[in-house]
């Protein structure tokens, strides 16, 4: 077995062993309120961090540009409570407009 296979491995068992650990230690106890509420908001922040860096990130350096621009009417349309399939309509036809209006 390579080296790489051998670091899956280890690394899968690292994550079950770490995801085994909160249910061993809890034991079916309701969490704390301090801690529900981060939980409740890691969602969001891992989301837009995931968001802002496909949208901003070209290669190896930061950009704004056409798919910016969708991206960020498309989050202002969701924000103002429109549907999902509106909101991505929206990012896919601005972005195509500015694209061929000649914005990279």
């Amino acid at each position: 077995m390579s080296t790489v296979w051998w670091t899956i491995l280890g690394l899968a068992l690292a994550t079950a062993a770490v995801k085994g650990v909160g249910p061993v230690l809890l034991g079916g106890r309701d969490l704390p309120e301090r801690f529900t509420g981060v939980i409740a908001l890691m969602a969001p922040a891992l989301l837009t961090a995931l968001v802002v860096t496909s949208v901003l990130a070209d290669g190896d350096r930061w950009h704004a540009g056409a798919d910016t621009v969708g991206v960020a009417t498309a989050g202002v349309a969701a924000w103002r409570g429109a549907s999902v399939i509106t909101t991505i309509g929206i990012a896919v036809v601005l972005t195509a407009l500015l694209r061929l209006a000649g914005l990279p």
